[in-house]
C-alpha cells in the first residue's frame, strides 16, 4: 500500500490518496478560498471538520455542508466550493 500526496490551487488544497476498505479514497484539507473541482468518477464527499458551501451541478444556489454532513457528485461534472474556515474532508470514489 502506498500514499499519494496531491496539491491544488497554489497549495491551498492538499489531499492524500489511499485505498480504503471501501475502495479509492482521499483525505484532505482546504484552506479558505473559492474553488472549482471536476470529477472523473462518482464522488461521495464527507465533511470531517469545518464547512463547505457548494454549488452542485445543475443547482441554482449554493448549499452549506457542515461537519458530519456529506454530498454526492456524479462522474464527469464540476462543482463550485466556497470555504470560509479551514475544512477537512474525506472523498470516496466509485
Amino acid at each position: 500500500m502506498s500514499l499519494s500526496v496531491n496539491s491544488y490551487f497554489d497549495d491551498k488544497v492538499k489531499s492524500i490518496a489511499f485505498e480504503s476498505a471501501n475502495g479509492p479514497c482521499t483525505s484532505g484539507v482546504m484552506l479558505p478560498g473559492e474553488y472549482v473541482f471536476s470529477t472523473s468518477k462518482d464522488e461521495l464527499m464527507k465533511v470531517v471538520e469545518g464547512e463547505l458551501v457548494v454549488k452542485l451541478p445543475g443547482a441554482e444556489e449554493f448549499l452549506s455542508f457542515k461537519t458530519g454532513s456529506e454530498f454526492n457528485v456524479a462522474a464527469n461534472q464540476s462543482f463550485d466550493v466556497k470555504v470560509s474556515t479551514t475544512t477537512a474532508y474525506l472523498c470516496f470514489y466509485s
